[in-house]
C-alpha cells in the first residue's frame, strides 16, 4: 500500500472525484481534489502532490490539456513540472491520436492517458508506479 503519497484529482464531475478519492484512499493514498483547472493549479501550489489525475473536458473541451501545458511548460509552475500527470477522459482518442500532427504535441501530452470508465486494476497500477518512481508507468 502507498502510505502518505498524495494524489491531486482535477475533474469537474463530483461523483467521479468522490469515487476516485474513495478508491485511492482505500489504497493508502492521501487525496486532494479540485473541480476546475484553475482550482487544481491553485491546489498544486498549496500542497505539492506526488501525482496529478487530470480530466480533459471541464470548463472547456480542452481544459485538461491547458492545465497539463501550464504545469509542464509555464515558468510559474516550473517547480512542479516533474510531477507525473495521468490524464483520464471519456474521449477515446489519446492526445497523440487527436493532436498527432501538431508541432506543439509535447506541450499537451501527459505522462499517461487512460479512458473512462476506468479499468480499476490498470489505473491502480499506473498510480502506484507513478507515485513510487516519480514518473508515470508505460
Amino acid at each position: 500500500m502507498a502510505t502518505g503519497r498524495t494524489v491531486l484529482v482535477i475533474d469537474d464531475d463530483a461523483d467521479y472525484r468522490a469515487s476516485v478519492k474513495s478508491l485511492l484512499e482505500g489504497e493508502g493514498y492521501v487525496v486532494d481534489e479540485a473541480a476546475t483547472g484553475k482550482a487544481g493549479l491553485r491546489k498544486l501550489k498549496e500542497h505539492r502532490p506526488d501525482l496529478i489525475v487530470l480530466d480533459v473536458m471541464m470548463e472547456s473541451i480542452v481544459e485538461g490539456y491547458a492545465v497539463n501545458q501550464a504545469i509542464k511548460f509555464q515558468p510559474e509552475f516550473e517547480a512542479y513540472a516533474d510531477i507525473p500527470i495521468v490524464m483520464v477522459s471519456s474521449i477515446d482518442e489519446s492526445p497523440d491520436e487527436r493532436f498527432g500532427r501538431s508541432e506543439e504535441m509535447e506541450m499537451v501530452r501527459p505522462n499517461r492517458y487512460l479512458t473512462k470508465p476506468l479499468d480499476i486494476p490498470r489505473f491502480l497500477e499506473v498510480v502506484s508506479k507513478a507515485t513510487h518512481r516519480g514518473a508515470a508507468a508505460s
